[in-house]
């Protein structure tokens, strides 16, 4: 009995030190792609998203276009039919179909557990726990997957799956399992740093959008 007890025990010891040394390595890796890919100026970054859900028999067939430009804090996000304009202190949302033009202090707020494109860098720092997940090979390029598990047990989330290219130390794609059974995926298919861009991308033209008939709240 002694000898069964003893085992259980150098057993347990392992997998507790095992899943330390993944969680580190998975930390490792993502304070990597965050000091990588925070370095930058800036970030042109084109995107595709689909959404799949088999229980309601939701999905998005051909995925989602949108792109990014980000610059620091600030950000200029086109995604879902709008144009997300934040220069680092207010968010202006302009709704293109609707016409409608929203401005608010502070950047997006997460709705329903959602991470946005512009969370991509930053979202996994506060609220998970992670693990170093499978290695994938996609097209030639090898794939390092971290899962990340939210901490608080009543998250929409059930779990995300960051992709990062382990040559380049830059997030390839991200996968969103909700807790209704819905799974988000945002992947990376065009990424330029360092351009010359106009600072006028982080600002808000009031009197153009006037002109052209749009309702601002």
């Amino acid at each position: 009995m002694r000898k069964i007890g003893l085992l259980l025990i150098v057993l347990f010891v392992g997998i507790n030190v095992t899943a330390q040394d993944t969680s580190a390595r998975a930390k490792t890796l993502l304070d990597e792609v965050s000091s990588k890919m925070g370095a930058y100026k800036n970030m042109t970054i084109g995107f595709t998203s689909t959404l799949v859900n088999e229980e309601a028999g939701i999905t998005n067939d051909p995925p989602i276009r949108g792109s990014i430009i980000i610059a620091g804090e600030k950000y200029n996000l086109d995604y879902l039919g709008n144009n997300f304009v934040f220069n680092g202190k207010k968010l202006v949302v302009i709704n293109k179909e609707e016409k409608e033009v929203t401005i608010t202090d502070g950047d997006l707020e997460e709705e329903d557990g959602f991470i946005y494109p512009s969370k991509l860098l930053t979202f996994y720092k506060e609220g998970y726990s992670y693990t170093m997940g499978t290695t994938r090979n996609n097209k030639g390029r090898k794939v390092q997957y971290v899962d990340l598990t939210p901490i608080d047990s009543n998250s929409d989330i059930i779990k995300v799956q960051l992709g990062v290219d382990a040559k380049t130390k830059h997030i390839y794609k991200l996968i969103q399992i909700g807790s209704n059974g819905a799974v988000t995926t945002f992947t990376i298919n065009k990424f330029k740093s360092d351009q010359p861009i106009s600072e006028n991308l982080f600002s808000f033209n009031k009197s153009k959008y006037e002109k052209l008939g749009y309702l601002i709240d």
